[in-house]
């Protein structure tokens, strides 16, 4: 039996309509930039498997730390025990967070960092005994699957047959040149009917919603108008974190810092998954009682998996080199030339990039998940390049160790695409 008719059997695909779609791509190994399929053939991760491998595929900095870590402690419950791991990656993530971050909560995945972020927003406030329960979110966020997560996102293809299940959300433009002061006037209503526990936004970069990117300014103005009424602000950095956007974190860009922050995705380089949300010590204190009701009674099995803290520590520590730093510049700085040749093409409506984030919307109608996306993105495998459009925005958001000859084959490749399509 092939790959595909034992995939078939009993697997179900995250975001895969299998009647319309029923075939996968058997990938058997990767390393660096480069997935191999059971044909050996070669794909350049334009995308790092989702905003993951930052570091490449199978990091030898990161799996010689993981395999260490894995022969001397695998696994304990991190309710009333701790480890190393976990202490020596505080200390270097809070080194490394916006200095407002104090404290750090492990769950699993970006959409859990989100639901732990909404939770302790909600509770900060029942704890001080003031009864706020909306939230504000931005329209076509993405924060992910989870219940908590979907409420506060706005892409109604993930969400369409949960939306009456939701927590109370009250959804706001993305500010932008035109609309900003009437958003603005919105945006104090909301908060000044003392009702709205937080405000979750994704900073600067709306990932799922097609790398749409707002400027720091407006984002700024709604977190001082926040702040100022006692609206909790949460910044879901799980694309953006661990340095995409040129800073380590997208909240960098800001002068007004986020009470909370959501990390997941490349945290550990992607090798194991975890995720964090970080607060600041007065989100922190609100929880700390003689009741013990008003702790916070959340947790995951395997929250401070000591191999996935290990796996963080090393992507942290690969981060901070001289060697990837240079990288984020050169690719920044190559995405840059590329565009000038991008943004004028007849076929391309818009172009934008921050740091290593790099997209463009194609001049033409297409549905997100519609024949001509499917189109593209089989063209570019046979080319050998992973890329997966959302929509009609082509993006690249590649591994900080991709050099420039896998760059330019990628740019080639979608040049080629706007001449075929």
């Amino acid at each position: 039996m092939t790959f595909q008719e034992r995939d078939k059997k009993h697997l179900w695909h995250p975001l895969t309509q299998h009647k319309i779609h029923p075939d996968t791509i058997a990938i058997t190994k990767a390393k660096g930039c480069i997935l191999y399929d059971e044909n050996e053939k070669e794909y350049i991760d334009g995308i790092a498997s989702w905003y993951t491998c930052m570091y490449g595929h199978c990091n030898d900095y990161i799996v010689n730390r993981v395999h260490k870590q894995m022969q001397q402690l695998d696994h304990v419950v991190f309710t009333g025990f701790t480890h190393e791991p976990a202490i020596k990656l505080s200390e270097a993530l809070i080194n490394l967070l916006p200095r407002n971050q104090e404290k750090l909560f492990f769950s699993d995945n970006g959409s859990t960092s989100v639901d732990v972020a909404i939770k302790m927003a909600l509770q900060y406030h029942f704890n001080k005994g003031e009864k706020r329960r909306k939230i504000i979110a931005l329209e076509n966020g993405f924060h992910g699957d989870t219940f908590g997560a979907m409420s506060v996102s706005g892409l109604s293809i993930y969400n369409g047959p949960f939306e009456e299940f939701f927590i109370d959300v009250e959804r706001i433009e993305v500010p932008n040149v035109k609309n900003f002061e009437s958003v603005k006037r919105r945006f104090i209503e909301l908060a000044k009917t003392g009702t709205v526990a937080a405000f979750v936004y994704e900073p600067l970069v709306q990932g799922a919603a097609a790398m749409k990117m707002y400027d720091s300014s407006y984002l700024d103005t709604l977190l001082n108008i926040a702040r100022s009424n006692g609206v909790i602000t949460v910044a879901d950095e799980v694309m953006t974190g661990f340095g995409k956007t040129g800073t380590y974190f997208a909240s960098e860009h800001l002068t007004n810092l986020p009470d909370i922050i959501c990390m997941a995705k490349s945290l550990t380089g992607g090798m194991t998954p975890m995720a964090i949300t970080s607060c600041s010590q007065v989100i922190y204190e609100a929880f700390l009682s003689d009741e013990l009701a008003k702790g916070f009674f959340h947790g995951h099995t395997y929250s401070a998996n000591p191999i996935a803290c290990q796996a963080a520590l090393a992507s942290i520590e690969l981060l901070q080199t001289e060697e990837i730093q240079s990288n984020i510049k050169r690719i920044s700085a190559s995405h840059k030339e590329f565009d000038t040749r991008m943004k004028n093409h007849p076929k391309v409506a818009e172009t934008r990039q921050l740091g290593i984030i790099y997209a463009m919307d194609l001049d033409i109608k297409m549905e997100r998940y519609g024949d001509l996306r499917f189109k593209l993105f089989n063209f570019f495998m046979e080319k050998g390049v992973c890329l997966r459009p959302l929509g009609n925005t082509i993006y690249i958001l590649a591994p900080f160790v991709i050099t420039d000859k896998q760059l330019n084959k990628i740019y080639s490749v979608i040049e080629s695409a706007l001449e075929t399509f």
